[in-house]
């Protein structure tokens, strides 16, 4: 199965409403094409996932590799452990999944964690992921240009962004009881820590329920104030009276 990223380097810049590659076959995303901008002969994608380096040629480039000479990769991507548990996988598997329980897509899931873990002090080492993007993630199998891997962690957070609104609203809002809020936090926590053991991250079962009711405490807050904002907000048309919230709801 093709699992060619939404911007394949080297291709035109879309008109930022079409969606592209990966991404369009999962059916209604609504992110955009990536911006690509690069040459036509420095754009040329690795092919297979597994192999290493920037297989690109230049005219730098004046002395042929010997047959048994290593591929030309950086000691911290060949150390890189993230993703090893989806060896395999396909990306439009993994796509459809967390399209079915995310706003997300697999691309601006393994490009965020990529832009976190090779943060510099000085930024992040974007065209480092966008080289070597197929040997760090088994899903993903071209290279991506800097303007592709800053495009798609632009993309996540502004995803992030939105669904945080939007559940905020929810549990501000009242339209959830506290069981019904703590139904919702179980399931959306459930998915997240799937996503995490996926990338590698050991959580030892203590530390789970640590976070799971760290959480769920600051959620009931969340409802207990802003239940007392909201009837701040309401008062009583015929005496001004101000409802005091139910806390037991």
């Amino acid at each position: 199965m093709d699992d060619t990223p939404d911007a394949t380097p080297g291709s035109s810049p879309g008109d930022g409403n079409q969606p592209t590659g990966d991404d369009a076959r999962s059916g209604g995303d609504d992110t955009t094409a990536e911006p690509t901008d690069q040459p036509a002969e420095t754009a040329a994608p690795t092919g297979e996932a597994g192999a290493a380096g920037d297989t690109r040629s230049s005219s730098a480039d004046s002395q042929p590799a010997s047959a048994d000479e290593e591929p030309s990769v950086p000691e911290d991507v060949r150390k890189y452990e993230r993703f090893t548990k989806m060896d395999g996988a396909q990306y439009d598997r993994v796509n459809e999944f967390l399209r079915d329980r995310t706003y997300i897509t697999a691309r601006e899931w393994a490009i965020a964690r990529l832009c976190a873990d090779f943060r510099t002090e000085t930024g992040v080492e974007m065209t480092k992921i966008g080289d070597n993007l197929p040997q760090l993630v088994p899903f993903m199998t071209d290279t991506y240009s800097p303007q592709a891997v800053n495009q798609a962690r632009s993309s996540f957070e502004e995803k992030v962004t939105q669904a945080g609104a939007t559940f905020l609203y929810g549990a501000m809002s009242g339209f959830f009881t506290a069981d019904e809020l703590d139904d919702v936090m179980y399931e959306v926590t459930e998915v997240a820590k799937f996503l995490l053991e996926v990338e590698g991250v050991d959580l030892a079962v203590a530390d789970e329920l640590n976070a799971e009711e760290r959480i769920s405490s600051v959620m009931r807050d969340v409802r207990q104030q802003s239940a007392e904002l909201r009837s701040e907000e309401v008062e009583c048309p015929n005496c001004g009276h101000t409802h005091t919230p139910d806390s037991s709801e």
